[in-house]
């Protein structure tokens, strides 16, 4: 699992005395107030560290109190940098989060910060119903946490003139210019335009296509907040058609760029409080419930899925737990599937042993840069010894792979130790005359029981999450060769654990597997495929091809 936050929990007394004499160095002097506030102006994580306050109600009646400095651990430092980047790169963003994870006091903090910060900025909020934007006295609504947040901190960062009486009931402003306001429902968008516009939830709004359209003509920027609510609906299909934003990075413009927000990744929330709490929804029959809030399963409901989310879970890290030795020693494969166009992407995927080392996607459409890539990725875990067979999708515009490589081996130019091997996903299956079960006389023959070699490769890819998973919770010994591992530092993981458990299984005509990787509502599992790819390797003698282990 991911690494959790070394310096946590927060001690609060020490961030209190530290709060104080920050505060009694501000008033100290007027050349302090103004610089401070001109610090503060390029940096929101260091202002909501340094005066931000949360409440948990939660605490009422323990020896903890309800009212805490927000102290951030560092996704939701990547969280607030996420939003500043959406904001300088005028382009949308979509958090698909577990919950209570704090993305929404962290927004309404980054709301205030704004407000403060930005001279004539205007922040939008909007929610499903009126009673989860503002409800006064009920912290759970956003104003009431913003309303808190503005009296928390210190009124010298106040703008000129501004009191109570410019704190109401679902709108706040300056007389500078300044305004956080609130809508609800379908009146959402029919407001003013915004710089920012933040949509709580919106994976359950009732008409989103219309609130879409709205929006999409008063702000540049539209941050989509919400835990997933199945399949087809906006939300989903904006977490389809976005790119994974990674710390450090650049917002993409013209793109919805993603962020998730994983139970992982909360300090808190150990492997034994997401065991009891699912123990709990079984218990409860609420499974599919817990699926999608804490797992961020959007199949949570799908029937057939061939890698239910919650085995692709226990691979997280398996080669750590499980003690899989130096994977370098290994052999070494890799998948490539070439994108289609349109706004398909290609993806490659890498893996020593049974460990994924590497998974990337990019939206080249040129095959024969695209070989060229994929080849100098392949060719730094290459060497004497130990060639690395590189497996690509060859229908359709993965024809353009198997030219390029002929033209690089004709010239003289292809990669020492590298092996292209062109990957049928239509082909017939590998060992067609062997059981499915070794050893069992009355399993079925492959060529009985799986409809083509895509639906092979799939199922065998299920078998070792299945296996990994009964290691990893059960203690069941298997063999290391039959297993996964997926590294928690993969830039691109949760990507792939979507990916990964998207694709549904049935049955043809003909009564044998098949494999519907695009349910409908969904993208081509790209990512995935070529973790497919990767973990299957083709007989070299089932195809005809001069690029094979030359």
């Amino acid at each position: 699992m991911m690494l959790q936050n070394t310096n946590w929990p927060p001690d609060y007394v020490r961030v209190w005395l530290d709060r104080q004499t920050r505060y009694e160095n501000l008033i100290s002097s007027p050349a302090h107030i103004v610089g401070a506030i001109e610090y503060y102006r390029t940096r929101p994580v260091e202002f909501i560290e340094d005066w931000c306050q949360t409440f948990d109600p939660r605490n009422a009646g323990t020896n903890k109190p309800t009212r805490l400095p927000l102290i951030l651990f560092s996704r939701q430092r990547d969280f607030i940098e996420f939003l500043h980047e959406c904001l300088k790169g005028e382009t949308g963003g979509l958090v698909e989060k577990s919950r209570d994870m704090g993305a929404t006091w962290l927004a309404a903090s980054f709301s205030v910060w704004l407000f403060l910060f930005v001279p004539g900025a205007t922040v939008g909020w909007g929610s499903r119903k009126e009673g989860l934007v503002d409800r006064i006295g009920d912290m759970s609504s956003i104003f009431e946490k913003i309303r808190f947040q503005l009296r928390s901190i210190p009124r010298q960062f106040w703008p000129v003139k501004f009191t109570e009486d410019n704190i109401s009931f679902m709108r706040i402003w300056a007389a500078s210019g300044e305004s956080i306001t609130g809508e609800s429902g379908d009146d959402i968008g029919r407001g003013g335009r915004t710089l920012i516009y933040f949509k709580d939830e919106s994976a359950h709004y009732e008409h989103p296509e219309s609130i879409e359209a709205a929006l999409g003509d008063t702000t540049r920027v539209q941050i989509d907040i919400s835990s997933v609510n199945g399949l087809g609906n906006v939300f989903h299909r904006k977490r389809e058609g976005g790119v994974e934003w990674n710390p450090g990075k650049q917002a993409v413009r013209g793109k919805t760029n993603v962020f998730i927000m994983d139970w992982s990744d909360h300090p808190d929330k150990t492997q034994a409080w997401y065991d009891e709490r699912r123990n709990l929804a079984v218990d409860a029959g609420l499974l599919h419930v817990f699926a999608q809030e804490i797992d961020r399963n959007y199949s949570a409901s799908v029937e057939g899925v061939v890698i239910p989310a919650e085995w692709v879970r226990s691979a997280i890290d398996a080669h750590e737990g499980l003690g899989f030795g130096d994977e370098r020693k290994h052999a070494c494969y890799a998948g490539l599937d070439v994108a289609d166009g349109g706004g398909d992407r290609n993806a490659m995927a890498i893996r020593e042993g049974v460990t994924l080392r590497s998974v990337e996607q990019w939206g080249e459409r040129d095959t024969g840069i695209t070989t060229r890539r994929a080849l100098d990725a392949a060719s730094a875990y290459a060497r004497k010894g130990r060639r690395i067979k590189l497996q690509y999708d060859s229908v359709g515009v993965g024809a353009g792979v198997k030219a390029e490589g002929n033209r690089l081996k004709d010239d003289g130019l292809m990669p020492k130790f590298v092996n292209l091997t062109s990957w049928n996903a239509g082909a017939a299956v590998l060992n067609p005359d062997d059981r499915v079960i070794p050893h069992d006389d009355e399993s079925p023959l492959n060529k009985d029981f799986y409809g083509n070699l895509k639906a092979q490769a799939w199922w065998q890819l299920r078998l070792r999450f299945e296996r990994t998973h009964r290691a990893v919770r059960d203690g069941v010994k298997y063999d290391r060769d039959e297993l996964i591992s997926l590294p928690s530092t993969l830039p691109l993981l949760r990507t792939l654990e979507k990916e990964l458990s998207q694709p549904t299984m049935g049955k043809n005509s003909r009564m044998k597997l098949i494999i519907d990787k695009q349910p409908e509502g969904t993208r081509s599992p790209n990512l995935a495929d070529a973790v497919v790819m990767a973990y299957w390797p083709v007989d070299e003698l089932a195809y005809d091809t001069s690029l094979e282990w030359v």
